[in-house]
């Protein structure tokens, strides 16, 4: 009778081995497909995406997540992303103090991280079209540190889900194999070596992401020039003319730049009125610029004009005066923007950067 027994144990146990062995793999993507699901639901109805409609008015606070060229995404306290676009007339500034002022900020300034509020309507293409962005000093402080950070940490999660991704798949492509699992593990203590390989490459690829996206706040000259004015005066003449249609030019044919504009006078007259004098210097340049060649108000810092100081010549004479009644207009390219993206070579330590425009 045992022996009986035993016999008709032994294949129903051998079977339901067999068989949870060979469903556990399936099982297992089963479950990695259930959470990629719920995953993609919860962004529907959590985290999903906004369409603001032409022409309403909205206004939404939360967090930058994304940072482009001239638009940015907001992610408000219940999820919900909303595309945000800059245009000339966006104001962004701090919140006011006792008078309601604030300090204005370049539009470039807005970085991921920071935690603002947008007031606008929206546009053709269901973007929120802002009109006012209002933040805090602190907040501005707490995204420079978040954008340094955050974006290698991202970089790494995503290696890591992919490394995942392809373990799995090898985990399918070997499901029922029963009778060859023990070549599969002597085949993978042997390629250790090259899975080691492979992981120092992808922190190469890391490090070579984190530099480019820490260089985002890096931007280098690319072409420095200078106008001259008339004892007294800001009116351009036609050569002063001729040197901004070039630095015009070669902005506008540059990837993710912005114009620096600085005014200076010599030491004739009060230093007040220098100061005041070397300002409409930088205010006739920058109008030159917007005006004849669409040059977007994005792209050009805040002038300064800077009077008598940082004289490039001796005022003692006729022609050093001469050379510090002037306008210096500086172009300057994003390191972080021009530069390629950087490669990974699996097998190798190194990887390939260039040099921006």
């Amino acid at each position: 009778m045992v022996f009986t027994k035993h016999k008709l144990f032994t294949p129903a146990v051998v079977t339901s081995c067999l068989l949870v062995f060979s469903a556990s793999p399936a099982f297992a993507q089963t479950t990695t497909n259930n959470q990629t699901t719920t995953s993609a639901q919860t962004t529907t109805a959590t985290s999903g995406s906004r369409s603001v409609t032409s022409g309403q008015k909205m206004k939404i606070k939360g967090v930058v997540t994304r940072r482009d060229s001239d638009t940015f995404t907001v992610r408000d306290a219940n999820g919900v992303d909303t595309v945000v676009r800059l245009d000339d007339k966006t104001s962004v500034k701090t919140n006011g103090g006792f008078l309601r002022g604030g300090t204005n900020y370049a539009q470039t300034s807005i970085l991921r991280g920071l935690n603002l509020e947008v007031e606008g309507r929206g546009n053709g293409s269901g973007e929120l079209a802002a009109e006012k962005i209002r933040f805090n000093e602190t907040d501005m402080k707490t995204a420079r540190a978040v954008e340094s950070r955050a974006a290698p940490l991202e970089e790494r999660a995503s290696t890591t889900e992919n490394k995942l991704t392809q373990v799995e798949a090898n985990a399918q492509r070997l499901s029922g194999q029963i009778d060859e699992l023990a070549a599969v593990s002597n085949a993978a203590r042997g390629g250790a070596k090259a899975a080691q390989e492979t992981a120092d490459a992808a922190v190469a690829g890391v490090n070579a992401t984190n530099e480019r996206i820490s260089s985002l706040d890096d931007y280098e000259p690319q072409t420095v020039s200078a106008v001259n004015f008339k004892s007294g005066s800001f009116v351009l003449d036609p050569d002063s003319k001729t040197k901004l249609d070039d630095i015009a030019t070669k902005a506008l044919n540059a990837k993710g730049y912005v114009l620096e504009v600085s005014g200076y006078a010599d030491t004739k007259g009060s230093i007040e009125r220098n100061r005041a004098l070397s300002q409409r210097r930088a205010d006739a340049v920058i109008r030159y610029l917007v005006e004849n060649h669409k040059i977007p108000l994005r792209r050009i810092v805040t002038p300064y004009g800077y009077g008598e100081t940082n004289p490039v010549a001796d005022n003692t004479s006729k022609e050093g005066r001469a050379q510090n009644r002037r306008v210096e207009i500086k172009l300057l390219v994003n390191k972080g923007l021009t530069g390629p993206a950087p490669t990974m070579n699996p097998g190798t330590s190194g990887t390939g950067t260039g040099s921006g425009n």
